[in-house]
């Protein structure tokens, strides 16, 4: 179980700056949603760079 844990701690970080982002897009408000939509672009060019790296 601790080994297929450690296999998806790589992933946390990504996910949780794209969680960060789709909250801040869900606040109406114009700087929080391009802010949100910023964090969730940044999350996913982070979510691939660490797909599949050693």
């Amino acid at each position: 179980m601790a080994s297929s844990m450690a296999e998806y701690m790589d992933e946390v970080g990504p996910g949780l700056v794209i969680l960060v982002g789709l909250i801040l897009i869900a606040i109406p408000e114009p700087a929080t949603s391009t802010l949100g939509a910023g964090l969730v672009l940044f999350g996913l060019a982070y979510l691939f760079y660490e797909w599949q790296r050693p």
